[in-house]
């Protein structure tokens, strides 16, 4: 778990600053796959670009684990299985990014997360209702990016972690990083369920689209590189969560948590 989230931590680091300084300089951001290759050819790129993928795979492997034993103890009942449901989809699409930053050092290369999303949507378009199948799919994932952001303005995040003077400290940073993924997740399930709408599934798009339809709104590039900024403030969310995330299941009912903490102290107030 906690290799998991440093991996996670340091794409999510990668492509918030390489998309800030394209968008400084009045370009598109790339995807994740373009962000990856371009780490590559940096000094100690193939070594960092190694830890990402071997991170992102713990990732993919702690999702699926939490999911299958309720690691995080959601229950059986249907709030419980729809949120186990999430853990697994993410830790399946974890281990995918792994295999695209392994791809990138071992010299297969990548096509772009966006050709990617779209070939997909094509393919599942042409089955018998793979209109609707990816129209509810983008739901879902605009749903998930909503609720991320919810969860980051709600802070009701601290519930997993340790309360500790840094985690105190870091609350706002913690904060803008949640809620910055959710926005990326919204967009990216938002043009799923355009593609859906339009049955083009050229509309669909991973973080580079995402980037990009963010860019062709008003102020664009600065809504660019805002978000880019949060990208970086949510690598500083998995890193605190590496060091202080509290697995409910092993035991930690006594542990002092950070939203404990910050009740304690308006109740004292």
């Amino acid at each position: 778990m906690r290799a998991g989230f440093v991996g996670r931590g340091l794409m999510n680091l990668t492509i918030g600053i390489l998309g800030f300084l394209a968008a400084r300089s009045g370009s598109t951001p790339e995807g994740t796959s373009d962000a990856l290759e371009r780490l590559e050819g940096q000094p100690w790129g193939v070594a960092a670009l190694l830890v990402i993928a071997l991170g992102l795979l713990a990732y993919g492997i702690w999702r699926l684990a939490a999911a299958f034993w309720d690691l995080e103890a959601y229950g059986t009942e249907a709030k419980g299985m729809i949120a186990r449901a999430g853990q697994t989809v993410t830790g399946v699409i974890h281990i995918g990014l792994a295999a695209v930053a392994a791809a990138v050092v071992f010299g297969s290369g990548g096509s772009g997360g966006g050709s990617s999303i779209e070939d997909w949507t094509a393919r599942i378009m042409g089955w018998p209702f793979g209109q609707w199948i990816v129209g509810i799919a983008g739901a879902i994932a605009a749903a998930a990016g909503l609720y991320y952001i919810y969860k980051g303005i709600s802070e009701k995040y601290m519930r997993m972690l340790r309360s500790k003077p840094l985690t105190l400290r870091l609350r706002p940073l913690l904060t803008a990083g949640l809620a910055a993924q959710g926005v990326v997740i919204t967009i990216i399930g938002g043009l799923l369920v355009y593609a859906a709408w339009t049955t083009n599934p050229q509309e669909a798009g991973g973080l580079g689209d995402a980037f990009t339809w963010l860019r062709d709104q008003p102020y664009g590039l600065w809504l660019v590189m805002a978000l880019s900024l949060g990208l970086c403030a949510f690598c500083v969310f998995c890193l605190v969560n590496a060091a202080y995330r509290i697995i409910p299941r092993l035991g930690t009912d006594d542990v002092e948590t950070l939203a404990s903490k910050i009740e304690a102290k308006a109740k004292s107030a």
